[in-house]
């Protein structure tokens, strides 16, 4: 798939810092949210940012990798996620619900045939991938397809309004995907992008490692992003990789999750790298390979409160301060406006 990406015009970044700079308050005192402002202003080319129609899209999938003991959760659990989400009773709902955010979930891959639900949007390219530690995850075409789902999907949440988009995901086995490529696209070692994930152990955690060591060993002749994606990725990641370089051309604001979110977002950068522009960090997730995936992007997170939930939940909790920095921007009195003496 062919994303055209522009690069962020720049021309207002003068007046946008000088807006910033002359607000009632010594120079650099809003800290992040001044950086956030300024970005959000530099996106959408304004010296008036609105964010409108807040979403998150909370993709779920399953992994063929869970053969290889990766996880201490069995793999129904992912299609059980998928019903609490419907049913409005993780945590996701709560704090999306609690920030007026409009929630939509994708089944990209989930090994369940769900019953047909208003609810639920039907993403599916297959009954989950195929084991990476043996094969290829997905064929390119299967990648592809789920690229274009994810695509499809905020097309159309754009075309309703919305400019400013998170994402979520479920899949029992996403954390050793995610470390997998983080490996692969980085060539870091997989012991130091390995977590606990849903809890694994420190011997679980060697093995998880190891799996992914094969993994990646196995899969050394990819060597297009694309490919990379296809062989290690999971249905959601590739979703939300999709989607993300969709949302970058349409120039909305891309919130940023977690461990395996941001993995989606290493695959779409390494297609094309203007997504970066795009995105805000939402917070650092406790997932250990996190840390690596950011500093690697060169990212600053507005939150670190060592969650490592997924969902998106990171990124609905950081909305309200990400909303803060629009709104002082919008309405607090410069000096000049408020009569107040700025210093000599």
């Amino acid at each position: 798939m062919h994303f055209n990406i522009q690069a962020i015009n720049k021309e207002l970044s003068e007046q946008i810092t000088h807006k910033i700079n002359t607000k009632t308050k010594p120079l650099g005192s809003l800290g992040k949210l001044e950086t956030i402002a300024q970005k959000i202003c530099e996106i959408q080319n304004t010296l008036t940012p609105e964010l409108k129609k807040p979403a998150i899209l909370v993709c779920a999938g399953d992994h063929g990798v869970t053969e290889e003991g990766v996880s201490p959760f069995p793999q129904e659990v992912t299609f059980q996620m998928v019903m609490n989400f419907l049913g409005e009773g993780a945590a996701i709902n709560v704090f999306t619900r609690q920030n007026n955010i409009k929630l939509l979930v994708a089944d990209t891959g989930v090994n369940f045939i769900f019953k047909s639900n208003d609810k639920l949007i039907d993403a599916k390219v297959a009954h989950g991938t195929k084991n990476f530690a043996k094969e290829v995850a997905m064929s390119a075409e299967q990648c592809e397809q789920a690229m274009k789902n994810g695509a499809s999907i905020v097309d159309e949440l754009h075309q309703e309004g919305t400019n400013i988009i998170g994402f979520g995901e479920m899949g029992i086995g996403n954390t050793t995907a995610a470390a997998a490529l983080l490996t692969a696209y980085t060539n870091c070692a997989a012991i130091d992008a390995t977590g606990a994930g849903t809890g694994m152990d420190e011997k679980g955690i060697t093995h998880k490692a190891a799996v992914i060591e094969k993994a990646v060993v196995l899969h050394q002749d990819k060597n297009t992003p694309a490919d990379i994606l296809a062989a290690l990725g999971g249905f959601e990641i590739a979703t939300i990789a999709g989607a993300m370089l969709k949302a970058a051309e349409l120039k909305m604001v891309i919130l940023v999750d977690g461990f395996i979110v941001t993995s989606a977002l290493l695959a779409a950068s390494e297609i094309n790298n203007k997504v970066l522009d795009y995105c805000i960090f939402s917070h650092k997730s406790h997932e250990k390979g996190h840390a690596l995936m950011l500093e690697h992007l060169k990212a600053e997170p507005v939150l670190d409160i060592s969650m490592r939930l997924g969902e998106g939940t990171g990124s609905a909790i950081a909305y309200p301060i990400i909303q803060s920095a629009v709104n002082f921007f919008n309405e607090m009195s410069s000096f000049e406006d408020a009569g107040v003496s700025n210093k000599d």
